[in-house]
């Protein structure tokens, strides 16, 4: 890129940032290839705008498809109540965490 240039379509569609893959569909696409690797993320937001969907999502799909361990803590919902509330997803987490793949305190 020359200064006071637009981005060439390689440098819109690379990142230098070593990135984890969530397998969320459409998630990895748009930040080119999922959450920063080796790093922490902080995902906040507003009550029902989707924080725990996205990381039992993320902790699910890193325990079933990249074969990663995961933790999930809670600082308002019991364990019990969040593996009942994924159920309707059809995440099984409850296999997850008897298998020593999931976390959740």
């Amino acid at each position: 890129m020359t200064n006071g240039s637009a981005p060439t379509d390689d440098a819109a569609t690379t990142s230098a940032l070593a990135k984890a893959a969530t397998g969320i569909s459409g998630f990895d696409e748009i930040t080119l290839g999922g959450l920063p690797d080796g790093r922490p993320t902080l995902v906040c937001g507003g009550p029902g705008c989707g924080k725990t969907l996205f990381a039992m999502t993320f902790l699910v799909n890193g325990a079933t498809l990249f074969d990663e361990p995961g933790v999930f803590m809670s600082f308002e919902e019991a364990s019990e109540d969040l593996v009942q509330n994924v159920v309707s997803l059809g995440y099984d987490v409850q296999s997850l965490i008897d298998e020593k793949r999931l976390v959740l305190d």
